[in-house]
């Protein structure tokens, strides 16, 4: 009736394979970060586009939050449709608190992408001041 055989030959296969894959997955992971990440080529914009996505310099987090809020509140709205046979209330303070408490909610994430741009920009700006003062300060010495 069943074929424990294949069964067993299959869940080698599918073993061996997820090894193989493990062990390219960790060889690429490191050849790309020091080569493309890391490395000093000239790329074309589209490139550096991609190198800034994977060095985590361009953050994708803030558009899916902004796309997702859209969905759920809009999804909420619908919903509170459905509560009008259940009960009259339920369906008005589902229609006028569920879009506030996820606004709340989504403001919330945002708030710590917010931090971390202007963390990365205090961060930068403070950067670009030292390196301007380092070179100020060697041009009085001279």
């Amino acid at each position: 009736m069943y074929r424990y055989n294949q069964m067993a030959s299959s869940f080698t296969g599918y073993a061996v394979w997820s090894i193989i894959a493990l062990i390219l997955a960790i060889i690429g992971g490191v050849l790309a970060y020091f080569l493309f990440i890391k490395g000093n080529f000239k790329l074309s914009d589209n490139l550096k586009k991609l190198r800034n996505l994977l060095d985590f310099k361009v953050m994708l987090i803030e558009p899916i939050l902004k796309v997702l809020y859209l969905i759920s509140t809009i999804f909420i709205i619908l919903m509170s449709f459905n509560l009008i046979a259940v009960n009259f209330l339920s369906f008005l303070l589902t229609l006028i608190l569920g879009p506030v408490i996820i606004r709340i909610i989504y403001e919330g994430m945002l708030i710590l992408v917010m931090i971390w741009k202007n963390t990365k920009n205090i961060s930068e700006n403070t950067s670009g001041s030292k390196t301007k003062s380092a070179k100020s300060n060697e041009s009085e010495k001279n």
